[in-house]
């Protein structure tokens, strides 16, 4: 059963039908929409500011998800949209990542920065803090610089793609428990 503690007087919230792995930990201020599926050794650290994560949304294995303390000087939320993809090993740290985005493994997303809706972010790449990205975008490298847009197309066969995938994939571990 996944770690899920009350922390600060917050207890996380998890919406219906979805799938947490044994080894997931969500603390304190944390809120899953609905068909989500949060993955082996991913955390979501809601002990110093809010983690809000949207419908149909995957947090990947080993992925980790924290926020800047909410009474420094300049705080930040991690707050993720619906149809988000966060790939393994990802770290989204006080982030504001909108609907229908690709995080890819390994990437990092930094304090206050901003991914609008149908962006990818590439493996390995590093979205620096209070970042401003372009809608419908590819960004890699570091630190993370626009390489392309995204064509309708590309966001449906990738982005979208992917986030059904990982509802089917979740199906398999909601359905085979002993």
């Amino acid at each position: 059963m996944a770690v899920i503690r009350k922390i600060r007087g917050h207890e996380p919230q998890v919406g219906e039908n979805t799938f947490l792995a044994e080894t997931a930990v969500l603390l304190g201020d944390v809120t899953v929409g609905r068909d989500c599926s949060i993955w082996y050794g991913a955390v979501l650290r809601g002990d110093v500011n809010k983690i809000v994560i949207g419908d149909r949304t995957n947090i990947q294995d080993g992925a980790v998800l924290h926020t800047l303390y909410d009474k420094s000087p300049k705080p930040s939320q991690t707050i993720i949209g619906n149809d988000v993809s966060i790939g393994h090993n990802a770290t989204i740290h006080g982030a504001r990542i909108d609907d229908g985005v690709l995080i890819g493994m390994g990437a990092t997303v930094l304090d206050n920065a901003h991914v609008p809706s149908g962006c990818i972010i590439a493996a390995n790449a590093l979205v620096l803090s209070n970042a401003e990205l372009e809608p419908n975008s590819v960004y890699a490298g570091v630190p993370a610089k626009k390489v392309k847009e995204i064509t309708p197309e590309q966001s449906e066969h990738i982005v979208k793609r992917t986030a059904r995938d990982y509802m089917h994939y979740a199906s398999w571990y909601m359905t085979d428990k002993e």
